[in-house]
């Protein structure tokens, strides 16, 4: 068994080195890679791309793993061997030459996708759009043809969410938080206009210095650039790559794009260190996202974390928060309205911006929605849940990078990292003096604690299972509710006057 072992760590090195040059031309090419070499890099990515999945697909480790299973193994090997036998059943039940070609296809769309939003013409995307929506129902059917298409997709990023139990969270969603949106909208407005006046992206950049030291995010280990679309790439624990984008007058967008994304890195960095180059690294989406919204929101957004650098912030920008208190600034970057950017939402309309996005995703794969009209059915959407539309393409169907690189089913699991988020976080708060801790500086306490408790498993449990072990309970979305319920009540004085 200890031969078998070897042989499968060995393979699992030789795909990991694959990974790591195909995750680094990835990162490259949304960062620093001039336009111009996209054709070349396309075609080499897509026949690197072509050897990993012929190691992924060897038929040789596939037997091993067969008889792997038969093995008394630890409770972590019997973890990784099914981990391993699920991915390869998915891997190879697509064809190599289509495998090739879709990895093609998802680069140049990603490509369109950013000539696009640029330009602000949905035309430019489109075509590459529709191809990559016919592509992935291919090849959801080519996996199991009796399994409803989206299901397939969904458990990609969370395994055992499906349709139904989506269903529920966001009936759940719509329930509670859309008539406390609509009275937020009745209630006296909260002061946030400083926050989109002009802030000069270099003096920007400077913030984001002071805010990675804030963080703990160190260059010994992360690595920060700027793209279009703000991402984590890990490639492992001491090497995890962010970015963020700047918006001169949304003082906002930058901060908590960086803090979102640090929470991810956070996440990639604290895992047990035999993790690194195994599936063992592959953390559902939902859990992914639970850790960057944790820091985002219900760290980020809190008067004890913000003070810790609004100082440095205000001396930046003297003429824009000239007479804006910490106070002030803490409500503002709260304040709940109606908007049309996920990226951009405060934290009660945000999951509205996913309910949109899992409707659209269920009706594209259920054949309930023609995709040559997504764009008008989107902005429909927003009308119908939100009260507005959007002004152009960009603010609309392009805004988002994900779908342009295939990732139907990842969106719902920001709603669900959001849920999952508030349930730990309840947790970590009964544990621990979040606010003394960060009115100290002391942000590593509270990383620590999701190090000890959460990141260091890596993919070793399923959601509810891990949940169970940090938090005593399955998932529970109404600890969301309520989180949101009674912060937001509290921020606008609903209650007050009754």
């Amino acid at each position: 068994m200890n031969e078998k072992l070897e042989r499968l760590k060995k393979w699992e090195f030789k795909r990991s080195a694959y990974d790591l040059l195909l995750s680094t031309a990835y990162f490259d090419d949304e960062t620093i890679a001039p336009s111009g070499g996209q054709e070349y890099r396309y075609e080499r990515l897509a026949y690197m791309a072509s050897e990993s999945y012929k190691i992924s697909t060897d038929p040789k480790i596939e037997a091993l793993l067969d008889e792997l299973k038969m093995e008394d193994l630890t409770f972590e090997e019997r973890r990784k061997v099914d981990l391993l036998i699920k991915d390869f059943q998915k891997i190879k039940a697509t064809p190599q030459d289509v495998y090739e070609e879709y990895t093609k296809l998802t680069l140049q769309s990603t490509a369109a996708w950013q000539k696009a939003k640029s330009a602000n013409d949905y035309s430019i995307f489109k075509p590459y759009l529709l191809k990559v929506i016919a592509t992935l129902k291919k090849i959801a059917l080519l996996r199991d043809s009796k399994k409803d298409v989206y299901d397939t997709l969904l458990d990609d990023y969370e395994p055992f969410m499906t349709k139904a139990r989506y269903d529920v969270f966001f009936d759940l969603i719509k329930k509670e938080l859309l008539p406390l949106i609509a009275k937020i909208q009745k209630a006296k407005p909260i002061t946030d206009d400083f926050l989109y006046q002009y802030y000069p992206k270099d003096r920007q950049e400077k913030l984001m210095t002071k805010l990675k030291e804030v963080l703990g995010f160190t260059s010994d280990w992360g690595y920060m650039g700027v793209s279009m679309h703000p991402f984590t790439s890990g490639f492992s624990k001491y090497d995890v790559r962010i970015t963020t984008a700047y918006d001169e007058y949304n003082i906002a967008s930058a901060i908590y794009s960086l803090v979102h994304e640090v929470g991810h890195a956070f996440y990639e960095h604290q895992m047990a260190d035999d993790f690194d180059g195994t599936i063992l690294k592959a953390v559902s989406s939902g859990m992914h996202e639970s850790q960057s919204r944790l820091l985002e929101n219900f760290i980020g957004r809190r008067r004890s974390f913000i003070k810790n650098f609004y100082p440095f912030l205000k001396e930046l920008f003297a003429d824009q928060l000239k007479d804006v208190t910490l106070d002030d600034f803490t409500r503002a970057v709260c304040v709940a309205k109606p908007s049309l950017i996920r990226t951009d939402a405060d934290e009660l309309t945000y999951p509205i911006h996913i309910l949109i996005r899992y409707e659209l995703e269920k009706g594209i794969f259920d054949g309930s929605i023609k995709v040559e009209d997504l764009d008008e059915v989107w902005s429909d959407m927003y009308y119908k849940y939100l009260g507005i539309r959007p002004d152009d393409m960009a603010s609309g169907i392009l805004q988002d990078i994900h779908w342009s690189q295939g990732s139907f089913g990842y969106f719902p699991t920001y709603a669900l990292g959001s849920a999952i988020s508030a349930q730990i976080m309840h947790k970590l708060e009964e544990d621990i003096d979040v606010d003394g801790e960060l009115e100290k500086g002391n942000l590593k306490v509270l990383t620590d604690y999701l190090g000890e408790h959460i990141h260091q498993y890596g993919a070793l449990f399923d959601l509810d299972d891990l949940l169970k072990k940090a938090t005593g309970e399955e998932f529970d979305p109404h600890y969301y509710i309520d989180y949101l319920k009674d912060k937001y009540t509290k921020l606008y004085h609903l209650d007050e006057g009754r």
